[in-house]
């Protein structure tokens, strides 16, 4: 079979490991605990967790049952999946276009956090005042060589872990790094908890706050918590899809998806514990977003005892959950040219690496040479880019595989619960079907229209 050529993963522990890295990344740090802060703490985790157990890993389930169905990446898959005359497959390379547009901007952000990491490695931050922490940052955006230059060595190494294969690039590698990412959150989060105003941050964050629900609204804590589960295990283009294609038949897709979705919550639950401690105790605001990374930490570590090692140690974590998820996509593109054009993986690897070495310039250009550059909404290339992945092909992506997978017209739900249930461990019950076929699809909808249109 041609996607069995592409490779395949040596143990569950990688698979389930690849593609919590996939899903794990910068949003799980800044956004879901200023969001849950922001929307009553523990009562937006409720909705959360609930909104990630009838959305999020629904959705992952049919991803990867479409994968392990037809060993294949998505267009190939739809392909060998669908009816005679269906056009399914227009969705996998849709998928693929949005894969390339993720890694345009992200590629550039996951360089930002290598920077960083630099930065604090080598005492860039040692003597900088706390009111010019911000101004670092505005250097970097300014200077297009600094920033292409970490742009390029996360493709570079991104796509040459992938040359050694997926057992001996993309597995090893990103076990190694989502191990260490685990082990530095939990001591990032030990450390938090001996913070003066850990008990307040603590509080803020997973105590129910009625009040605080109630000033925003309970309706808008609702369609938060959906929004925030539903993007976080990025489904919808495929970048999950790939892994079911590696995967054998010796485990029940339900039980994985579970996992892999408890992984990338754990990370953003115990990312608020290390956050929101170390800004109550500092008497910072936590609700600056994605500032709040290369900000706000900052200069909470320049005034905390030894500073230098916790900015190292909080930025090396950063790196860690930003380049797994390249290297996750990445190997979507590679195996993407492998069964579509028929490249063997070192010409797709070099071809895709060559591509993404130029598609990646606008995105580090729109801050500087090209800042004058504005798209729909007075977005600057990153937010356009960011807007296109997020609001369109990621929940337009989703109902096309719900409708796919739970539809008589697509490749049916008896073929995907019998798909989804092969192996051991726990199973999806037959009885959610109505709820797959018909409100899920309007749940998705909503998402996708109040993302275009807010």
């Amino acid at each position: 079979m041609e996607g069995q050529e592409r490779g395949s993963f040596g143990s569950r522990l990688g698979f389930i490991l690849v593609s919590a890295g996939c899903a794990i990344g910068i949003g799980n740090v800044w956004k879901f605990p200023y969001v849950a802060g922001q929307n009553g703490g523990s009562i937006f985790v409720i909705f959360y967790l609930l909104f990630l157990l009838i959305m999020g890993i629904p959705v992952m389930t049919m991803e990867l049952a479409v994968g392990r169905a037809s060993g294949m990446t998505l267009a190939k898959a739809y392909r060998k999946l669908e009816k005679n005359g269906q056009k399914w497959h227009a969705h996998g390379w849709m998928s693929m276009v949005g894969c390339y547009l993720l890694m345009m901007y992200y590629t550039t952000v996951s360089g930002w956090m290598l920077n960083y990491c630099y930065k604090f490695a080598t005492g860039r931050f040692d003597n900088v005042a706390s009111d010019q922490v911000g101004a670092v940052f505005d250097e970097l955006m300014a200077s297009p060589a600094e920033m292409g230059i970490f742009t390029i060595i996360t493709v570079w190494f991104g796509f040459m872990v992938l040359s050694f294969g997926v057992q001996k690039g993309l597995e090893r590698v990103n076990k190694f790094m989502m191990i260490g990412l685990l082990a530095l959150i939990m001591i990032l989060a030990v450390h938090s908890m001996t913070l003066s105003g850990a008990v307040d941050g603590l509080k803020f964050f997973l105590l129910p706050d009625v009040k605080r629900a109630k000033e925003v609204g309970i309706l808008h804590v609702i369609t938060s918590a959906m929004n925030q589960a539903f993007f976080t295990l990025s489904v919808g283009m495929g970048s999950i899809e790939i892994f079911g294609s590696y995967m054998s038949d010796e485990r029940a897709l339900t039980g994985e998806a579970v996992r892999i979705a408890a992984l990338d919550t754990l990370v953003a639950i115990i990312s608020g514990i290390i956050i929101f401690p170390a800004c109550f105790s500092f008497g910072v605001a936590p609700s600056q977003g994605p500032s709040l990374i290369f900000v706000t930490l900052p200069e909470i570590f320049i005034n905390m005892p030894m500073g230098r090692i916790w900015g190292t140690l909080f930025f090396v974590f950063m790196t860690f959950a930003s380049f797994s998820t390249v290297t996750a996509v990445f190997e979507n593109l590679v195996a993407g040219g492998m069964d579509n054009f028929h490249w063997d993986r070192r010409a797709s690897v070099v071809i895709n690496c060559i591509f993404m070495l130029f598609a990646s310039l606008p995105c580090v250009l729109g801050y500087n040479i090209w800042s004058n550059l504005r798209f729909l909404g007075d977005r600057n290339v990153l937010d356009f880019e960011d807007f296109l992945v997020s609001n369109i092909i990621l929940p337009v992506g989703s109902l096309i595989f719900v409708l796919f997978c739970a539809h008589k017209f697509g490749w049916g739900f008896d073929n995907y619960l019998e798909e989804v249930n092969k192996g051991q461990g726990f199973k999806m019950p037959r009885w959610p079907r109505l709820y797959l076929a018909l409100v899920l699809p309007v749940l998705i909808l909503i998402i996708t229209i109040n993302g275009i249109v807010g």
